[in-house]
């Protein structure tokens, strides 16, 4: 949302004290494909969004959701928040900037701001279907071989995405109580770092199949290995991730076949309904 009107309005009649600002052209494809329309949403959608809150006297506490992307392609990993901003292609460019925007209105008019930078998520509620975890796990369910659009090799640093959750919650929270954190970095890791192939191979093992991948090798403007130092976020907010890897892949899958079964019980309903009437 880019309307900066309407969100002055939405926080001002919901007096509205917490943001988290995660809303995001998020599929690195799409951007490639359509970089204006994420730049807009991106870029714009950011400096919209705290805009409004910079006018809402009731703010107190925001977290803008950055990403590992904004660090581009780096020589010298794991990426610490010191590591220079320099995303080249069309995503990685719009989350460096939604970075940066965010550090200006910390600095020029104290928006009590700090900002996040994590890895891949994966978890349940994910259903765009383009995306490692879910088509992975879409596929097997179907039973196929689950498509890998890279050719598998680029190297990922995975979160869960209830640790995330936890992470934001919590910076959210001290930035409230301290003012000192206003327009700091967090980088935020469960140390789960392997490529998309080694990834998908445990999810298919997970679940207890067998199947090949089906490696297509079509995505193109990827960022070939991404790491994260999350030390700052372990030892100034105390945050550690709750959920080992197997555990979380556990989880997410169990999701996604409650997911599955809701909607094969909803398919058959509907084909009763439709032979009754």
């Amino acid at each position: 949302m880019t309307q900066q009107a309407l969100l002055e309005r939405a926080l001002g009649e919901y007096e509205i004290s917490t943001v988290f600002h995660l809303a995001a052209q998020t599929v690195v494809g799409v951007a490639n494909r359509s970089p204006v329309g994420t730049f807009e949403t991106n870029i714009a959608g950011t400096w919209s969004l705290l805009e409004a809150c910079r006018r809402s006297p009731l703010i107190d506490s925001i977290v803008v959701a950055s990403s590992d992307k904004a660090y581009g392609d780096q020589l010298s990993l794991p990426y610490t928040e010191e590591t220079p901003l320099q995303g080249r292609h069309p995503y990685d460019v719009s989350k460096s900037c939604t970075d940066l925007i965010t550090t200006t209105y910390a600095h020029t008019y104290q928006l009590p701001v700090a900002i996040t930078r994590c890895g891949n998520f994966f978890g349940g509620g994910d259903l765009n279907w383009n995306r490692l975890v879910p088509g992975v796990i879409r596929d097997v369910r179907r039973g196929r071989s689950p498509v890998i659009r890279s050719d598998g090799s680029c190297i990922r640093d995975y979160l869960y995405v209830e640790d995330g959750a936890e992470a934001y919650m919590l910076l959210a929270e001290r930035l409230r109580l301290d003012l000192q954190l206003r327009g700091r970095a967090y980088n935020i890791s469960a140390d789960h770092v392997m490529s998309a192939r080694a990834f998908a191979e445990r999810l298919v093992e997970a679940m207890g199949e067998s199947f090949p991948l089906d490696i297509r090798g079509t995505a193109s403007g990827e960022i070939r290995e991404q790491r994260l130092d999350s030390s700052r976020a372990r030892q100034e907010l105390a945050w550690r991730p709750e959920f080992d890897l197997d555990t979380a892949i556990a989880r997410t899958i169990d999701w996604y076949d409650r997911h599955f079964a809701i909607d094969a019980s909803r398919d058959v309903s509907g084909v009763l309904q439709r032979r009754r009437a």
